[in-house]
């Protein structure tokens, strides 16, 4: 360190707890008396270390302690200022009408190729054409979708105020400004990315438009290969898990880069393989892990063995500008709305190595049964604890939601067949929420091989709390 940093430091640990500490004020104090300017890039740098965060006025004050206190109502539509970051990306790479003829060809093929890869199952290889029509399509829902799931950890104190996160497999930044555009901007955030491929230079300009408390790196590296520094207090995968040879092995190797109180987050997409994907990894190791959240474990020593397509729905967001330039460019080439990705919907686990649960809530034995034990008791009415894991999944007819307590060994649907004020907490209580379910008609389904649990004009459905 420069004798010159050094006594920037100095100076800012003497003042840190005495009064704001002004660049201003401490260039004077320094040998050769730097410019003020220098003075405040050097404070930034040392920021995470010292624990401080800047002021909109300019000075540095200590980080607040505690959790993060947000303030979030759901997402509308993806940031202008991103989206302009992005587009100015377009420009830059392919000229003001990259949108329209061979460029805009370019980036429309390389996306229907992106999705036939992801149906198939395939491996893609990230260069900047594939990373840039990633962004277009994929950036506005993970940016939600994190912000959706964060927001519920930061609501239940588990976001702490001086924030150090691991975002593995970044992408092109849809985790990393759905986090910083979530937290207050008191918040200091050590933000790490590892992200080897081409979208790492998507992810690098789009962070470069994040507050001025987010201190962020990029290691080009892989997730097997990566060698965390540290500890951190929340661990990212989104869209990555299920993409790796051997994603049990990895997590079980990011395991001990999680602070004792931190959180592992794993986002993936709604669709079945992906879904269901997700939760045989997240079984692999629940020996390590703790899963807090959705699929809470009811029943001590008892595991679920159902498929378990469990997954989150927000409401649709705006149409970007970049993704209706490309779609209205297409001119009835490809299939309407093949460039516009605006629903919100996605798997999600939330694992801890400190036992917590988001449910914690023992059944009593002597009044319910688990879910595990729904073949003895069908045809039978019974009362019985379980999560509301799905949305309406019916398309038409009575509403249908899949539910669990994390014993079960096939899948369990809730059937509403009478919708009245003793039953509507069926209906009505969001996802990832507690039931209690009186008298409840037990039945299997063969031609889906689930369980049914016929919630009719006989049965009552109440939220635990």
């Amino acid at each position: 360190m420069s004798d010159q940093r050094q006594a920037i430091r100095e100076n800012a640990q003497y003042l840190r707890n005495v009064r704001p500490i002004d660049p201003e004020e401490i260039h004077e104090y320094v040998e050769g008396q730097p410019h003020p300017g220098v003075v405040r890039t050097t404070l930034r740098e040392l920021a995470p270390e010292l624990d401080l965060v800047e002021r909109e006025d300019g000075t540095f004050v200590p980080a607040p302690d505690g959790p993060a206190e947000i303030d979030f109502d759901g997402v509308e539509a993806f940031p202008e200022r991103y989206a302009r970051a992005l587009e100015d990306m377009l420009v830059e790479t392919f000229g003001p009408g990259w949108p329209e003829g061979t460029s805009g060809d370019r980036l429309r093929e390389r996306l229907v190729s992106l999705k036939d890869a992801y149906f198939d199952q395939r491996s893609v290889e990230y260069d900047e054409l594939t990373a840039l029509a990633y962004a277009i399509y994929h950036l506005p829902n993970t940016y939600a979708a994190t912000q959706y799931v964060l927001a519920d950890l930061a609501r239940e104190g588990r976001i702490p105020s001086r924030l150090r996160v691991l975002d593995v497999g970044a992408g092109t930044g849809g985790p990393a400004i759905g986090l910083a555009e979530l937290l207050p901007d008191e918040t200091l955030v050590e933000y790490h990315a590892v992200e080897p491929s081409a979208n790492a230079d998507v992810l690098e300009r789009l962070l470069s438009e994040t507050g001025r408390n987010v201190h962020a790196t990029i290691h080009r590296e892989r997730a097997e290969s990566f060698d965390p520094d540290g500890t951190f207090d929340l661990i990212v995968f989104a869209n990555v898990l299920n993409e790796l040879a051997e994603p049990a092995t990895v997590l079980d190797k990011y395991r001990s880069a999680l602070t004792p109180d931190g959180s592992v987050v794993a986002v993936e997409p709604a669709d079945r393989n992906t879904a269901t994907g997700l939760r045989r990894i997240e079984r692999a190791v629940e020996d390590e892990y703790t899963i807090y959240a959705p699929t809470c474990r009811l029943w001590p020593d008892r595991r679920p063995s159902s498929d378990c397509w469990s997954f989150d729905r927000k409401p649709d967001l705006s149409i970007p500008p970049f993704q209706q330039r490309l779609e209205s460019a297409a001119d009835g080439r490809f299939e309407s709305g093949a460039f516009e990705n605006v629903d919100v919907q996605y798997a999600v686990s939330i694992l801890r190595t400190d036992g917590a649960e988001r449910v914690e809530y023992t059944p009593d034995r002597s009044r319910v049964i688990p879910l595990g034990e729904a073949e003895s008791v069908v045809t039978d009415r019974v009362d019985l604890v379980a999560i509301k894991l799905s949305h309406d999944l019916a398309d038409g007819g009575n509403p249908l939601f899949l539910v669990g307590d994390g014993s079960e060994s096939e899948d369990v649907f809730a059937v509403l067949v009478d919708d009245s004020a003793l039953t509507r907490p069926l209906a009505e209580a969001p996802y990832g929420a507690l039931l209690d379910f009186q008298n409840v008609l037990v039945l299997w389904n063969g031609d889906e091989e689930a369980y049914n649990i016929v919630v009719d004009d006989e049965t009552v459905v109440d939220a635990v709390v």
